[in-house]
């Protein structure tokens, strides 16, 4: 009985296109038929009874809101052990920015050190329930990383699409875990528009091109952990980096379902855009007040997993942005490296650059009065800084090398 309960679209409703508003089962299908848009996974709510009390014996992974996650059968879950990350509040850090309340979600601890392990373990699950004998991705390090591990779980081919400029303990990461990595010349674009071809060449199950409306779902649950560890409130203040918008977009989605689920009283959180300067679409077209994002033909940022100059959830996620009241900010790469250092130095978390970005855009938010200092911040740091140890090395000073003395010693100390 349990098993026909978790096959029979008890809780999924159905798929609908973000433009048109068509709606679709939930099958294997990821753009609209009628105008090509985007779909996304809408949820029975009605027929969901949660409360507070209904996670007190649940696993600690983010498969313990299984109810608001894409799969029908339990069996299929590929888990690793994804979700249910640390949300550590920064008192060092808050006094050195000079606000009340702030809290980092340490996204850095996941299975495979990133964020990314979240939508991974999602999209995985649903491609063995859609059959598919291989999956894959288009990604800028991070996803390739999580989805070959979460592949190798599941004992399925994987082949990952990756900019040839990615970093090397990135790839490494992908590689070990068993994945065929393609390094493409070009762009995070270029890679992602060979990826959808071949996942129509040879069907190939890519999370996050044609298992994209059930991919997305999974992190969410970066923010029903927040709630949950907030005492079951909605922070004031979300700051979540940007690369494809994707994030940003199902964050909202997540909040708003927590609010009609009555697991949250009020839902008046500013989600505020985070991106570097070197490719920040979304950012443009919030600061000059248009409703159509530009495309960055050359990416230039040491941020190299926001580096997507052409995001597919970006018109979306900013007005998301606007929605909520938020602001879109960038932030520089030296602001960037100095944001990496400054949570490390104090609160003893190692982040990739794009964690950098959103400390780096919370000082100049804070600094501007954009957020004010009595008011409560998360900020998202998704992926650690082994990630990315080539590009933060460059900014690290070399060791002080000296003779096995005291007086050598005492010569760099004093």
């Amino acid at each position: 009985m349990e098993g026909k309960e978790l096959r029979d679209h008890r809780y999924i409703k159905a798929l609908k296109c973000r433009e048109c508003g068509r709606e679709f089962p939930p099958i294997r299908i990821y753009a609209c038929e009628d105008c090509f848009g985007p779909l996304e996974v809408v949820y029975n709510l009605d027929s969901i009874e949660l409360d507070k009390n209904s996670f007190e014996r649940r696993p600690n992974t983010l498969w313990r809101y299984r109810e608001l996650l894409p799969i029908e059968d339990k069996a299929k879950v590929v888990d690793l052990g994804a979700g249910f990350t640390g949300l550590r509040e920064c008192k060092k850090l808050s006094k050195e920015l000079g606000l009340k309340k702030l809290y980092i979600k340490d996204d850095t601890v996941n299975p495979t050190g990133s964020f990314k392990d979240r939508p991974a373990t999602v999209a995985v699950t649903k491609a063995l329930e859609f059959g598919f004998k291989a999956v894959g991705c288009a990604s800028t390090g991070n996803l390739a990383a999580a989805t070959a591990a979460h592949a190798a779980k599941a004992g399925i081919p994987c082949y990952v699409f990756i900019p040839a400029d990615t970093e090397v303990s990135k790839i490494l990461q992908a590689a070990t875990y068993g994945a065929k990595v393609i390094a493409v010349n070009g762009t995070y674009d270029d890679a992602n528009r060979l990826a959808a071809q071949a996942s129509d060449e040879y069907d190939w199950g890519l999370v996050n091109i044609n298992i994209r409306p059930y991919y997305v779902e999974g992190s969410k649950t970066l923010v029903f952990e927040i709630c949950e560890q907030l005492g079951w409130k909605a922070p004031d203040n979300i700051i979540i980096p940007v690369g494809s918008g994707a994030l940003l977009c199902a964050a909202w989605r997540g909040l708003k379902q927590f609010r009609d689920l009555d697991l949250i009283a009020d839902l008046e959180t500013h989600v505020i855009a985070a991106q570097p300067q070197g490719c920040a679409p979304i950012v443009d077209a919030f600061r000059s007040g248009s409703d159509d994002i530009v495309p960055v033909e050359n990416p230039r940022t040491t941020a190299k997993s926001l580096a997507i100059g052409d995001p597919g959830d970006g018109i979306y996620a900013l007005k998301v942005v606007r929605e909520s009241g938020g602001v879109a900010q960038s932030a520089t790469d030296s602001e960037i490296m100095d944001g990496i250092r400054l949570l490390a130095k104090t609160e003893g978390i190692f982040a990739e650059p794009a964690g950098g970005v959103t400390v780096a855009v919370l000082k100049k938010l804070v600094e501007s009065g954009d957020i004010s200092r009595d008011e409560e911040v998360v900020c998202c740091v998704t992926g650690s800084g082994f990630k990315s140890s080539d590009t933060i090395l460059k900014s690290i000073p070399r060791p002080a090398r000296i003779e096995p003395s005291i007086e050598d010693l005492r010569r760099v100390i004093e």
